[in-house]
């Protein structure tokens, strides 16, 4: 947890709530009320570079703030947002970590697509209820022809962008750490921590 890494970090965060609460929108005309937006994508695409542990941080922070922001949901929208961008963001960057390859970033996705998926079905039935003050079987009934779909495709959409901007991302923060190691040299200390 370097200066300089917690600096990238609120970085991600702020782009993650920024685009969230700018841009979301309804991806399948069965259930206009559950909106994509692409603020986890920056969560994932910083998981990818530091790695999960700081995924995790970040999502809980990102979580967070997105709902004091926003206010929407409360506790249970802060809940239900942490468990649904965590689990895409902890299984996707774990494995890409394990395999640091296109191949493992694909692997990453598709696995962190349906690690998210399956953890939302149980978080609906039993938070949603909660917080919307609705019955459970009203629930139910959401779950195969809504919440599966939305989460599925929300994760492919998501893939796909991070795909496109990893890379390009990447090499911007590579560079970055380039210049700041020549222009601001590491003592022996600093540089054991990088």
């Amino acid at each position: 947890m370097t200066t300089r890494n917690i600096a990238y970090y609120s970085i991600f965060i702020a782009l993650a709530v920024i685009s969230g609460y700018l841009i979301h929108f309804p991806i399948l005309p069965q259930a206009p009320f559950l909106l994509y937006d692409p603020g986890h994508v920056f969560l994932l695409i910083a998981a990818f570079k530091f790695g999960p542990q700081a995924g995790t941080i970040m999502t809980l922070v990102y979580a967070l703030v997105f709902a004091l922001i926003t206010g929407q949901g409360g506790p249970y929208g802060a809940l239900m947002n942490f468990l649904s961008t965590s689990a895409f963001v902890i299984v996707s960057s774990w494995i890409y970590l394990k395999k640091h390859d296109r191949n493992g970033a694909i692997i990453g996705l598709f696995s962190g697509t349906i690690a998210m998926t399956g953890i939302m079905i149980p978080a609906n039935l039993v938070i949603t209820p909660l917080y919307l003050a609705v019955n459970r079987d009203i629930v139910w009934k959401l779950i195969l022809p809504a919440i599966i779909p939305f989460n599925l495709l929300k994760g492919l959409i998501s893939s796909v962008f991070a795909l496109l901007v990893y890379k390009k991302i990447s090499f911007l923060l590579n560079k970055t750490d380039y210049s700041f190691s020549v222009t601001h040299p590491q003592t022996p200390r600093e540089q054991d921590r990088s």
